[in-house]
């Protein structure tokens, strides 16, 4: 994306029409974005950009290679303005396999998931990735790593002395993912990465779930652009009001979209300029079932958004919001040639994909091989824990025998957790989990081989009737997560990942019952995302077996660890108490037989 003076030059030429383009598309209806109107218009394509748009009969040499467009609409790629790709456990390049045929070109990450596994050597790793691959990545410097509070324990510290390094890299496009409580509570290394992109003129990205009122002046007061996280569609009014630009997400797990689009569709039309969308965390299920952004504009159309509203919102709402309208988000002269060829726009199916300048799906399949890298040892290397026994999993008290009031973090959405207080037994000095109770353990082990942390707490809401499961996948930190109501078992499951290197498990009365393997920093898989969905099915199965009614129980439970969602979590340094910032004890009370 950068331009030297001999390629503004050469770029200059082809669209002033001097030399022919090396594409043109001809008989296709243009869904112009910029101006809300579809007309006929042929495109002219030079290498990777667009040199003109409408008569291009000028641009055409004995070279010019022409492709048909047979009267389809011509859409902008679309733009995810909010993702963890490694959530789907899919690496990048899989990642691309499966999204791209539903027409997002581009998305907005962190790469946060790779920097807690394997800091910049790995992140330059995924970069290099990226740019072989046809699905574009405008990089957020994360504004902090790990996001926890307290701290927990990863891989590699992002700081404000990494912020004046990094946000120099042509890769950066902004500071990404910036969480409220750390800007409320005025964290010197998240007000230092914020003063470092006011000095290099880059957006402030933000994560303010909740946040209303003069907590939201203040956190606006820092200079954050946009938000992402919004649990009912007040919110989103009145940080639209307040000048935010929203994104209003529809992942796998958290179905936002019919709510937050009622601030378009009820309170004022004249937001959804200023309203784009994003995934946030998908699986490779979804996708391949559902789709990916062309999906989410489905569901807008579906709540009552036109088609090119909810077409704008998925693309020059987002590059707008980002500030690179420059490169992606409409198909204008001088923009990246990504373009969508779309037969109905109600239906809005994806028949094929340009990304660019190359014409690479089509079917909802890439139309060519795309091979990952070879992978170092940066990326694959081992989880660094010790090997647990059962009784790293019982929770010890002072008395023999009796009972135990203990604090549960109930589940009530992929991200909340309310407090449940429940009397449990207590036998031979161990608090005893309780499946009638729908009381189980869980257990973080920091597996960085920085300090060896276990955490141990009580959860509600998975159902587990026997068994364990464990996740070496676990945002914001990725240490290895455990759950269960049978100790043994919660050992079996954390030492198998331990021995395989990264993954899911399910485990039944001793043993394994199913194995989802991630190789690539114990949180991706380069398998193609056929097989890593068949993978999800089988893994979920396992849970659900044990028990679980949850629809995702393996990602409800490698959620526990995020901490910016009140009111609970669980991370290594142990169970958070997220509106105090403070870890708790979960056993309140004790009384003895």
């Amino acid at each position: 994306m950068e331009r030297s003076v001999s390629d503004l030059k050469e770029r200059i030429r082809a669209g002033r029409g001097l030399v022919p383009a090396h594409k043109v598309i001809r008989g296709g209806q243009l869904v112009n974005v910029m101006s809300s109107e579809i007309y006929p218009a042929d495109v002219a394509v030079y290498d990777d950009m667009i040199a003109a748009v409408g008569d291009v009969e000028a641009y055409i040499g004995p070279e010019t290679e022409i492709i048909d467009a047979g009267g389809r609409y011509l859409v902008p790629g679309m733009i995810d303005g909010h993702i963890h790709s490694e959530c789907s456990k899919l690496s990048i390049t899989s990642y691309a396999k499966a999204v791209v045929p539903h027409g997002t070109t581009s998305m907005i990450s962190g790469l946060d998931e790779y920097i807690s596994v394997s800091g910049l050597e790995g992140l330059r790793e995924v970069m290099d990735e990226v740019k072989k691959s046809p699905l574009k990545v405008f990089w957020g410097a994360p504004y902090k790593t790990p996001y926890t509070i307290p701290q927990s324990t990863i891989a590699f510290n992002f700081n404000k002395e990494v912020h004046a390094e990094v946000q120099k890299w042509p890769e950066c496009f902004g500071v990404w993912e910036t969480v409220r409580e750390f800007i409320q509570e005025e964290d010197e290394d998240t007000l230092g990465a914020i003063s470092e992109a006011f000095k290099n003129r880059l957006p402030v990205f933000g994560c303010a779930p909740m946040a209303r009122g003069n907590d939201l002046n203040g956190y606006l007061c820092a200079g954050v652009r946009l938000d992402h996280e919004s649990y009912d569609h007040e919110e989103v009014v009145e940080k639209m009001r307040k000048g935010m630009h929203m994104l209003i997400r529809e992942s796998c797990v958290t179905h936002f979209l019919e709510e937050n689009i009622r601030a378009v569709t009820e309170v004022n039309p004249a937001f959804a300029r200023r309203v784009s969308f994003c995934t946030d965390d998908v699986t490779a299920t979804d996708i391949l079932s559902k789709g990916h952004l062309d999906n989410v504009v489905r569901l807008a159309m579906k709540a009552g958004v036109e088609p090119m509203t909810a077409i704008q919102m998925a693309t020059i709402n987002s590059a707008e919001a980002y500030r690179i309208d420059h490169l992606v988000g409409s198909i204008c002269p001088g923009r990246i040639a990504d373009i969508l060829f779309v037969d109905d726009l109600n239906e809005f199916k994806i028949e094929k994909v340009m990304t660019n300048g190359k014409m690479v799906a089509e079917n909802e399949r890439l139309s060519y091989e795309l091979k990952a890298p070879e992978r170092s040892s940066v990326l694959k290397g081992a989880l660094k824990c010790k090997m647990t026994t059962k009784a790293d999993f019982e929770y010890k008290v002072s008395i023999p025998s009796g009972e135990a009031t203990v604090l549960a973090m109930d589940v009530k959405g992929p991200f909340v957790r309310k407090r449940r207080d429940v009397v449990l037994k207590v036998e031979n000095g161990i608090v005893l989990p309780d499946v009638e109770q729908d009381v189980a353990m869980v257990s973080v082990l920091e597996r960085f081989g920085r300090n060896g942390n276990k955490s141990l707490a009580f959860c509600s809401g998975w159902k587990l009737k026997k068994g364990a499961m464990a996740s070496s996948a676990a945002p914001d930190d990725n240490n290895l997560v455990v759950m269960g109501v049978n100790a043994e078992d919660m050992s079996i499951a954390a030492n198998y990942l331990i021995e395989q290197g990264g993954g899911q498990v399910v485990v039944a009365d001793g043993e394994i019952v199913e194995f989802l393997p991630l190789p690539i920093g114990g949180i991706v898989s380069d398998c193609e995302p056929e097989e890593v969905a068949e993978q999800e099915k089988r893994i979920d199965a396992a849970a659900r077996a044990l028990g679980s009614d949850l629809p995702n129980p393996m990602m409800y439970m490698f959620f526990l660890p995020i901490t910016a969602i009140p009111d609970y979590a669980i991370t290594d340094v142990g169970p958070v108490d997220y509106l105090a910032l403070t870890t708790f004890d979960p056993v309140l009370d004790l009384k003895e037989a």
